[in-house]
Parts: C-alpha cells; sequence; structure tokens
C-alpha cells in the first residue's frame, strides 16, 4: 500500500481523477442549479423567517434529515424514496409544493428533473453552498424600536394588544380570578411566599367594598415588602448562573460570593433604574467609585464556574493555561451579552454564527473588553467615605509604586542571579514570620472529623524500646485553606502519657495534665509556637510509647478535630527520638502529602524565622540592588520609598476592608498572577481560527455587535485605554437607549415570570434561531414604555400585574383550547407550579419557622469532607433540624458540582449553566422527595405542633392547617375527610399530606 501511494500507478491516477471529476460535476450541480431553485421557490415557506411544518432548506442538516417529518425529507441516491422530490412532483395541487395560493410559482418539469437527478445523484451539499438570504441583519429582534399605535382604548396598554390579537383568532379573554386566588397569586409572584389567612381575609373585604383600590393597594404593600427583592433576586441569579462554588473538578467554595447576591437583592428593593443597574454590574467601580453598590456588583462578571486547576495550577504561558482564561473571557461574554441582549454571540467563538449575523470577529472583540478582568477577591469599604479614602490612598501607593519599578528594574538587571537569590531567602524567611510552613514542609497528622467537642481522640508513636523522656514538644499545624491559619486543630484540652503497654491499660505515666492547675482550663490556641513540657528533674517519666489524648477537640467549621504537625520526643543526650519513629492513632484523615500519620514525626513542621535573620537578608539586598547606582538615583529611590511607606502606614490605618468576589486586576503569585503585575495592562487578544489558543489571527479591538446599527459597533478608544475604560464603553453600548436588544430583553424576562411563558418563548435567544414574539407589538410597548420611564422594575410589574390579562382566571374553556391550546395568545392566565425555593420556602412560611434574617454569608445544607482537596458537600449528613437552614432560600450556599438532591428534584436550576427558563417536570421522584425528605417530615411536624398551639380541638386543628397552607376552608366532604386522616394517623401526618397537595405546589 505504502508503494502504491508512493507511486500510483496509472490506473489508480486515472481513477482518482475521474472520481475528482465526478465530484465537482456534484458540487456544480448543486450550486449552479439546485441552490437557485431553494432559493427562488422554498425558502420564503422553509427558510430563517418561516420553517412551515418545522421544515428548513436553507439548513442543509434540517433539509436533509426533515423536521416534523417521521422520516428524512431527502434520501440520498433514491429521489422516489424522497418526500421532498414527492412533494415538489404531485400533480394533485392540493399536495404540490409549493402550495396553492403561494406567492411563488410551481416547479416547471425541468426544475423537477433537476431535483431528481441531484438526489439520484447522492444529494451532495458542499459546506462552502450557503443559500443566499435575505438580509442577516432584516430580523425582528434587530430592528429599531418604535412605539406602535395602541389598537383600542383600554385602561391598561398590556389589554389592548391582547385583546385584538385574541380577536384576530376569535377568541375572548376569561373572567376575572376570584380574589382569594388573585391574592395567593399576587403572593407568590411578587414576594415568593403564600398570603396567611388573615391577609386574604381582609384583601378579600376589601375587595368586596371597593376591588380596584384593595387590589392597587395590595399590589404597592408587596412591592414595597423586603421580600420583593428577595423574590425577584432569585430570578435574576439563575440567568446569571450564580453559585458559591467555582465549579469544575475542584470546586472549592467562594466564601466571599454572597455580596454580589444581597447586592441584586437590594437593587430590586430600591428599584434602581435598570440602566444604572446593568452599568454598575459591568463598569461600576469606574462609572460609581467609592460606593458599595459599584464593587458589589462587579459580582457579576465573576458569577460564572472559573477553573481552580488551569488558573492556579497552570501558568498562562502554557497552552492549557491560555486555554483556562480563553474560557473564562468566553463565559464573561456570554453572561454578559447572553443577560442583557438575550443574544448568544458565544456561538461565533470558533466560527461565524450560524444563524445570527454575527461574525467571530465581534466576538473577539467583545473578549478584547475583559482581557484584563480575572475573577478574584475584591477589597472595598461599603462606607463611601472610607472607601474614597482608600482608593486616593491606593491609586497614589500604585503610582509611586510604578516610579520605583521604573527605577529598581534596571539595577535589579544589573544585581543579576546574586539579587534573585536573596529575594527568594527572604520570602521564604517572611512566609515563616507569618506563620506559614515552609515550602517543602508537609502539614502532619489530622484525626477524624467529630460532631461533638467532647469526642476523645488520640495519636502515639512507638519509640522502638524503653527511653527516659527529658521532654516534649507538640507543634501545632498551619493550613491556609479557607483562612484557617495558625494553630488548626491543636486540642482544647489534652494530656501526654508515657507506657510499655501500646493499649495504655497498665504502667502509664502523666506528663500533663500535672497538679490540676491546667486540667480544668481551655488551652488556647498558641499559633505555631511550639507546646514544651520539660520533665521535672524529680521525676521519672519514661516508656516505649509516647500518646497525646484530646479530650477536648479543636472547632473547625459546624465540626471538631485534632491536629498536630509534629511530636518531638527528647531524651537525655537532646535528640529527638520520635524522629521517623511508627505512629498509631484512634483514627486520621489520610489525605497524603496534606494530612496522614507518618507526618506526625517526619522532622517537618512550621518553623519561625527570627527577625534577625530577616533584617539581615533585607541589608545584604538593599547593599547588592544600590551597589550600581548613582547618588542621584539613589537620592529619588529613598524619596520614593519614604512616600510608599508613608501611604503604606496610611492604608494601615484604616479599618479592614470587606471582600467580595468579582471580577477586577488579579494581583497573584505563582502560576496565578492576572494583570496586577503589569498594572492591570489588558491582555492581547486575537481573533482565534477555529477558536483555538493556538492558533491567532487578526488583533482584536473592543466594540460591541455590527449588525445593531445604532452606533458604531468599535468603540471610540484610544489603543492604550485601560482595562476599565472598555467596560465602560460596553456598558453604555448596551444601556444605550437605541439598543433595541436590551429592552427587548429585560421586558421580556419580567414577562414571563408572570405568566410562565415570555411574549417570546427562547428568553435567551432573540436571534433567528429562537421564537418569533407571540405580540410583537405589545413586547416593543413594553420596552419603550420601561425604557422611557426610566427602567423602574416595579412600575413595570404594576402595569402587569394589573391588567386584565394578567388577572384572568385559570379554568380551561375547551373551545378556545381548540383553536389556541398552549393559550399562547393569553385568552386564560396559566396555572404555574411554584420554583423549588418557593415551596421550601412556602413550607417553612406555613410551619411557622421560617427565619426572614437577611443578607450574609449564605446558610449550609451540607457537611463538607476532605475540604482541602476536592471538597464532597454532603447533604444527607446535614441536621434538618439546624435552625440556621431555616432562612429563605435565596440565602443557600449554592454548590455547582453537588447540587442539592431534594432541590434539584423539584428544578431547581444548575448553577453551572445560564438557566433562563427553569424545567417544569413531573416525576415520582418529586412526589417521594416531598413526603420522605427529612425537611419535610421536620417541618410537618412543626406544622402540626403550630395547629396545635394555635386551635383548641382537632377539628378546628385540620380546618386551620387547610386554611394555613392552602388559603381556602376545606369543603365539608373534605374536612370530614381530613379529620378521619387525622384520627387514624396523627396531625403531624396530616400536616404532610396538606404539604404534598397539588394545591400546595401550584398558583392557579
Amino acid at each position: 500500500m505504502y508503494s502504491i501511494i508512493r507511486s500510483p500507478s496509472p490506473t489508480l491516477f486515472v481513477f482518482l481523477l475521474l472520481q475528482a471529476i465526478a465530484i465537482a460535476e456534484d458540487d456544480s450541480l448543486f450550486v449552479e442549479k439546485v441552490r437557485p431553485i431553494f432559493e427562488a421557490k422554498c425558502i420564503a415557506c422553509h427558510g430563517a423567517t418561516q420553517q412551515k411544518s418545522g421544515y428548513r432548506l436553507d439548513v442543509r442538516e434540517i433539509a436533509l434529515r426533515g423536521a416534523d417529518l417521521s422520516e428524512p425529507a431527502i434520501v440520498p441516491g433514491k429521489s422516489s424514496e424522497s418526500p421532498l422530490y414527492r412533494y415538489v412532483s404531485k400533480e394533485n395541487a392540493d399536495l404540490v409544493m409549493p402550495p396553492k395560493g403561494s406567492k411563488q410559482s410551481r416547479l416547471t418539469p425541468s426544475e423537477i428533473d433537476i431535483i431528481r437527478e441531484w438526489i439520484d445523484r447522492g444529494a451532495t451539499w458542499p459546506d462552502s453552498a450557503t443559500l443566499k438570504l435575505e438580509d442577516p441583519a432584516d430580523w425582528w429582534s434587530f430592528k429599531q424600536l418604535r412605539k406602535p399605535t395602541l389598537p383600542s382604548v383600554e385602561k391598561n396598554p398590556i389589554d389592548a394588544f391582547v385583546k385584538s390579537r385574541l380577536k384576530e383568532k376569535g377568541l375572548t379573554q376569561s373572567p376575572q380570578a376570584d380574589p382569594s386566588t388573585l391574592a395567593r397569586r399576587i403572593y407568590f409572584d411578587l414576594i415568593g411566599l403564600p398570603p396567611t389567612p388573615e391577609e386574604i381575609s381582609k384583601f378579600v373585604l376589601a375587595f368586596e367594598k371597593d376591588s380596584e383600590r384593595a387590589y392597587d393597594e395590595l399590589v404597592d404593600k408587596l412591592l414595597a415588602s423586603p421580600r420583593y427583592g428577595e423574590r425577584w433576586a432569585r430570578h435574576w441569579l439563575d440567568v446569571v448562573h450564580y453559585g458559591d462554588t467555582h465549579g469544575y473538578d475542584k470546586d472549592k467554595p467562594r466564601p466571599n460570593a454572597w455580596p454580589y447576591r444581597d447586592y441584586v437583592i437590594r437593587a430590586f428593593n430600591e428599584d434602581k433604574s435598570y440602566a444604572r443597574f446593568v452599568e454598575e454590574q459591568i463598569a461600576g467601580d469606574v462609572l460609581y467609585p467609592d460606593t458599595r453598590d459599584g464593587i458589589e456588583a462587579l459580582g457579576f462578571i465573576a458569577a460564572g464556574p472559573w477553573d481552580f486547576i488551569g488558573h492556579a495550577e497552570v501558568a498562562e504561558s502554557k497552552i492549557d493555561g491560555k486555554i483556562a482564561r480563553h474560557l473564562d473571557r468566553d463565559d464573561m461574554v456570554a453572561n454578559t451579552i447572553g443577560t442583557f441582549c438575550s443574544v448568544t454571540v458565544h456561538c461565533a467563538q470558533c466560527h461565524n454564527h450560524k444563524f445570527d449575523p454575527i461574525p467571530q470577529e465581534d466576538y473577539y472583540n467583545l473578549q478584547s473588553v475583559f482581557a484584563a478582568i480575572d475573577r478574584t477577591d475584591r477589597k472595598y469599604y461599603p462606607d463611601p467615605a472610607t472607601s474614597e479614602q482608600f482608593n486616593r490612598l491606593d491609586v497614589a501607593k500604585r503610582e509611586t509604586q510604578v516610579a520605583l519599578e521604573a527605577i529598581e528594574k534596571p539595577l535589579r538587571e544589573s544585581a543579576g542571579q546574586a539579587y534573585i537569590e536573596l529575594t527568594k531567602k527572604i520570602d521564604e524567611a517572611n512566609k515563616a514570620k507569618s506563620s506559614q510552613p515552609n515550602p517543602s514542609a508537609e502539614y502532619g497528622y489530622h484525626s477524624g472529623i467529630a460532631k461533638s467537642q467532647d469526642t476523645t481522640k488520640w495519636v502515639q508513636v512507638d519509640l522502638g524500646k524503653r527511653t527516659a523522656i527529658e521532654q516534649i514538644i507538640l507543634q501545632p499545624c498551619y493550613d491556609d485553606f479557607n483562612n484557617i491559619g495558625a494553630g488548626f486543630g491543636f486540642p482544647v484540652r489534652f494530656k501526654i502519657e508515657a507506657s510499655d503497654d501500646p493499649e495504655f491499660e497498665n504502667g502509664v505515666a502523666l506528663l500533663r495534665p500535672r497538679h490540676e492547675e491546667t486540667s480544668s482550663a481551655d488551652f488556647p490556641n498558641p499559633g505555631i509556637k511550639p507546646f514544651q513540657v520539660v520533665v521535672d528533674k524529680s521525676e521519672e517519666f519514661s516508656g516505649r510509647y509516647v500518646r497525646i489524648t484530646a479530650t477536648r477537640l479543636a472547632p473547625r467549621k459546624e465540626d471538631y478535630i485534632f491536629a498536630l504537625s509534629e511530636l518531638e520526643v527528647v531524651d537525655s543526650t537532646g535528640k529527638n527520638i520520635a524522629l521517623g519513629r511508627n505512629v498509631t492513632a484512634i483514627d486520621s484523615t489520610e489525605a497524603s502529602p496534606r494530612w496522614r500519620k507518618s507526618n506526625l514525626t517526619d522532622g517537618m513542621f512550621p518553623k519561625p524565622v527570627t527577625t534577625e535573620t530577616k533584617e539581615k537578608l533585607v541589608e545584604e539586598r538593599e547593599t547588592l540592588l544600590l551597589s550600581s547606582a548613582t547618588e542621584k538615583t539613589k537620592t529619588e529611590r529613598a524619596t520614593l520609598r519614604s512616600e510608599w511607606n508613608r501611604l503604606q502606614s496610611e492604608l494601615a490605618k484604616l479599618p479592614p476592608p470587606s471582600l467580595v468576589y468579582a471580577g477586577g486586576i488579579h494581583n497573584g503569585t505563582g502560576t496565578f498572577k492576572g494583570t496586577g503585575s503589569e498594572n492591570g495592562k489588558p491582555r492581547p487578544i486575537f481573533v482565534l481560527a477555529r477558536g483555538q489558543v493556538t492558533q491567532p489571527g487578526k488583533d482584536a479591538i473592543p466594540g460591541g455587535l455590527t449588525v445593531l446599527q445604532f452606533k458604531p459597533s468599535r468603540f471610540d478608544l484610544p489603543s492604550d485605554a485601560n482595562e476599565g475604560d472598555r467596560r465602560v464603553a460596553l456598558a453604555k453600548w448596551i444601556t444605550d437607549p437605541e439598543n433595541p436588544l436590551t429592552y427587548r430583553s429585560i421586558v421580556n424576562r419580567v414577562w414571563q415570570y408572570h405568566f410562565g411563558r415570555g411574549l417570546v418563548d427562547t428568553p435567551n435567544d432573540l436571534g433567528r434561531n429562537g421564537s418569533p414574539p407571540s405580540h410583537p407589538e405589545l413586547l416593543d410597548w413594553l420596552a419603550i414604555s420601561f425604557r422611557d420611564q426610566g427602567g423602574s422594575f416595579k412600575s413595570l410589574h404594576r402595569m402587569i400585574v394589573k391588567s386584565q390579562t394578567y388577572r384572568q382566571a385559570s379554568l380551561n374553556n375547551q373551545d378556545a383550547s381548540r383553536i389556541d391550546s398552549d393559550n399562547l395568545f393569553l385568552w386564560r392566565q396559566n396555572r404555574r407550579r411554584l420554583e423549588a425555593e418557593a415551596i421550601r420556602d412556602a413550607v417553612l412560611s406555613v410551619s411557622g419557622k421560617l427565619d426572614l434574617t437577611m443578607a450574609g454569608p449564605g446558610w449550609q445544607d451540607f457537611v463538607v469532607e476532605h475540604p482541602e482537596h476536592s471538597p464532597h458537600y454532603e447533604y444527607g449528613l446535614a441536621d434538618p433540624q439546624d435552625k440556621k437552614t431555616w432562612r429563605r432560600s435565596i440565602y443557600r450556599f449554592i454548590v455547582r458540582s453537588q447540587t442539592h438532591p431534594w432541590m434539584t428534584s423539584l428544578d431547581c436550576a444548575d448553577p453551572s449553566m445560564r438557566v433562563d427558563k427553569r424545567n417544569e417536570s413531573l416525576s415520582a421522584i418529586q412526589a417521594l422527595a416531598l413526603l420522605n425528605n427529612g425537611f419535610m417530615l421536620t417541618q410537618a411536624k412543626h406544622f402540626a405542633d403550630r395547629v396545635e398551639a394555635e386551635r383548641p380541638d382537632l377539628e378546628s386543628q385540620v380546618e386551620w392547617a387547610y386554611l394555613l397552607a392552602l388559603g381556602t376552608s376545606p369543603k365539608d366532604v373534605t374536612r370530614d375527610e381530613l379529620i378521619s386522616f387525622a384520627k387514624a394517623h396523627g396531625l403531624p401526618n396530616l400536616c404532610r399530606v396538606l404539604l404534598n397537595l397539588n394545591s400546595f405546589s401550584f398558583v392557579d
């Protein structure tokens, strides 16, 4: 075979030549003859604008496989078996394509023959042969917003548009829902909690007197509630894929992500204008400096998953490092444009967008906006005055640092390798001085985790033979995970014993505690200062085995442990005779190399360095650095150094700053340096061939989408514009009043959460691959009104929920259903199932256990195992009686890799992806979860305790429980059945049944 390829025979050459000619002829047949037929006579009904029967002839894959057809539309090589050929060649005028009455004329006999020949020859469709469509920018969502004329006079403009569409379809609206149904609907829609029976009763009475006034007052009351922001922030956090862990394989926690969540809640409660809301999340630190919101809002940029290994363990100079950072920027671009403009721009990462007029260049221009940004913990001050002071000092300090760098860089280069070596020694000294372990030090012994602090744990060393002991030294641990720090795991109370019996049942000598003065006192955290006990010369302390027993463990995070870095046993010669000896323990966390029993006697532990040692090294480096400097250089450097020290001292006087995990300039070390080392200089971004970081093309320039013509898509920035200016330009481009996508997108999202479906049923995709709007004029009218009235969410809510369209009953109408089975045109309200969080919060509300504490770090309904490596978030180990978990679900600590099983069964959003619209499934798993989960069992018992405390007898307790859960009183037959059930199975089980009724989980 090899010889044939090297020297093809004449026969093979002719064969290959003829094959190439045949392929070229097939390509030519499609390009020159078939494609023009499709473009002229088929695309109008089966193209990007319309897809009758779901079939398209402008997309090869759909054209070949078919859409709503139960068989392939084109069978290569067999025209007689191809539905496409059969339809265009039919004699029956009612079945032939194009259909009777179409603007396109029927195919001529010669055109039909061309289609038949093309299919019989294999239906070749070259990759490069795209169909010539209408102007790709000629799509409803890309067009300028124009306020439509109201089709009729109505009190609420929404009703005018909806009724007009219904009239076109021969439909009318349904009657208004009854007041108790309206109350439950509006409570869940606006605040995500059920109304109390008292609130329903009060509303019904007021409604009977003056329905409009009562309804208006209720809407205003709920919009003013702090619960409103909690409800609508949850919707927003779905869209931006917020989570409290990084995701990917390590999935480490983000302890400082929550300030962004609290910012979103606060923004909704304050009715922040939408333009300001958008701008703060993209460039708040630049546009609104010295404000709390301007920093916390930047959590949006960092909301998505982050590859810990790709950033923290792989250098940016490596290909894998470049890929990790490229994908990180991709997430930022997709989140920004997808959230605010509802366009799938990220599809243009590897090639021009397949459906929308978004070239690859647009995508990489957007990436360049985020070229300097990384995800990092940002320091800030919530107080504006302190923030202004900090920013002023910090800017001056950085400017001074830049000037110092300009002077010192040539001096360091002149000092050469000797300077590098001294710097390395000083770094090690600084680490040790600040109680951090030596770079080579392993961590030590770590017991198993205990739930009780008074659990006993022990670890012991076998010295090999009975030995007289002069001194015992316990070296504490240091662990920088989650800022645990020095003294991690050092026991609060402990004893030191020696024996020749490995079981410590006979001949046990006690060294510590002695004489009772220490036996009843807790031992303070020693940091990394070693704990030493010297044996009194008048006493003997000897044995083959030395055991350290922790009788009261060190607290960790909602659990307790015992840990030591090193156990040193010193004999009369001053030698550590425990070094390298065998270690046993009651239990041990074996997570090599950090934690294992053998680390206890390996001779490695955190060692403090004396100030004298460090100062000597610094002085030596200083002398070396200035050895080649002129007197003028020395004077300038000394002046700058003095100024830097002054600024640093002023900064040190400020109170400790707050932290938020957000987009920012990362000043890191090791592999994850970010752009902080270059003062935030944006990375060069290139248009990548096929999205490969190894195939860079032309430079990317910060810009938006070329398809939108309201202003130049390339931002008017100087070539050296800093990263903040780039983000400001993007924020202003998105919030420009003439940007048609921004305002269509947001009003469609709000509409969806009130009706269960948006006016566009693909809220994350307003492009050609998405759904067309059911009410295009209404969508534009809402978008323009929202924009022109200051971008007020609360005003938009009022307009929607006060409409007759929203207030309709949800009852079915068979005649209307036959015309519009999906209720696309809104002839009734949609009955909707509550989301997982709303169900959970409602359970807590009716049980009387809901904790309405707002803000702050999220509560955790899991136990973390192996936190130092890849944490395992174990939900099954959590206590359903833990009162800290009875806060609203918006404050739940959200894990990406291991979503909560109960919440997930109820279609909770996956935080690893942007969720524009949650699934609404019905499954046996949901029924089992609602019936048997520990949370539900616990709350059903509390629910029963509540009604028993609030009503005197079983009959009234049953009726009260029903009213609390469902907002209505039971009918006589139902009441009797429930009372019988409660007598037979107990009130807790009855409450459990009520929490499992469809009427509890659905809103009419």
